[in-house]
């Protein structure tokens, strides 16, 4: 059976500290956990290690009794084990000490402590308890905020109430779809003293009745008169920004064109690009209703195209 070498694991010297020992704990807990490494059973197995170590250089008496045992380890292999291991364990510790959670249960029943651990503590050191004795960091909430595209284009705010709590949430401009916004500490509260969760709030913008949104660029569809677009002429349109301006059809402009308008786009949410580019496809509407000297005119315009 291979020895457990609980310092190393929360990577200390023997002589550190317990707020040293608490401090590595967190941060390898944090980076190992299963939250942050779904599927991935190598970081399963080290956050297992690591709160097993944890639960025992923690507490100054379990410690003693551990570091104990490593100047006894020798003999302890060369005595074959077993016997000479539970006999150790309960002469130092008066029958074990007890855990103070379920260590399948943390786990979600993938495993619990090591034989190194249960051959020198004991059996009887694991209670039915369904609490957890390290700190866990408290849930994370989610909540939608819902914006339209215009609000995404120029920023805003939003007033949010956590607890009773008043908080004004800003909305930087060119924000996208999906985005998270991070809350620290305003979730749920923290397990055996661990620190609060966060609030995440999800951008989701309105559909808009004009616009469509690709990255930073946007799509609109412009109607034209068949006159437009066969002689060229300008069309006004309003943009994200609310300004009415007019662009140019140029002549022969042929139905499904798509113009390019650089600049009219939406703001870059990062500000190290310039705005996006507004892409507007041409519909050129057909004439109905034609009067008998309409169409005759059209059809004096079919001859002179042969």
């Amino acid at each position: 059976m291979e020895y457990k070498d609980y310092y190393k694991t929360l990577e200390l010297n023997k002589d550190a500290s317990n707020a040293e020992i608490k401090k590595n704990y967190r941060r390898l807990a944090k980076k190992y956990h299963p939250d942050k490494n779904p599927n991935n059973k190598k970081a399963e197995e080290k956050f297992k290690q690591v709160a097993e170590a944890y639960e025992v250089l923690k507490d100054p008496e379990k410690r003693k009794k551990y570091d104990q045992l490593g100047s006894n380890w020798k003999q302890y292999q060369s005595a074959g084990g077993g016997e000479w291991f539970r006999d150790f364990a309960n002469s130092e510790q008066g029958g074990g000490f007890h855990f103070s959670g379920d260590f399948d249960e943390v786990f979600n029943k993938t495993g619990g402590f090591s034989d190194f651990f249960e051959n020198f503590f004991g059996a009887g050191s694991r209670t039915s308890g369904k609490g957890v004795s390290y700190p866990q960091k408290g849930r994370d909430y989610n909540a939608v905020i819902n914006i339209s595209l215009e609000e995404a284009h120029k920023g805003t705010e939003r007033e949010i109430s956590i607890s009773g709590k008043k908080i004004r949430v800003k909305i930087t401009p060119g924000i996208e779809e999906g985005k998270k916004l991070r809350l620290k500490s305003q979730g749920a509260e923290g397990i055996n003293g661990g620190e609060k969760g966060d609030l995440y709030l999800i951008i989701q913008i309105q559909k808009h009745p004009v616009f469509k949104r690709t990255n930073n660029d946007l799509f609109m569809d412009l109607n034209v008169d068949l006159y437009t677009a066969v002689l060229g002429g300008k069309k006004e349109i309003t943009t994200v920004d609310g300004r009415r301006i007019n662009i140019t059809i140029p002549q022969e402009t042929a139905n499904a064109t798509i113009l390019k308008i650089k600049g009219i786009g939406m703001n870059n949410s990062d500000q190290t690009q310039n705005r996006g580019n507004l892409f507007v496809k041409i519909f050129v509407d057909v004439p109905k209703n034609l009067s008998e000297e309409e169409i005759n005119l059209f059809k004096k315009l079919r001859e002179l195209r042969k």
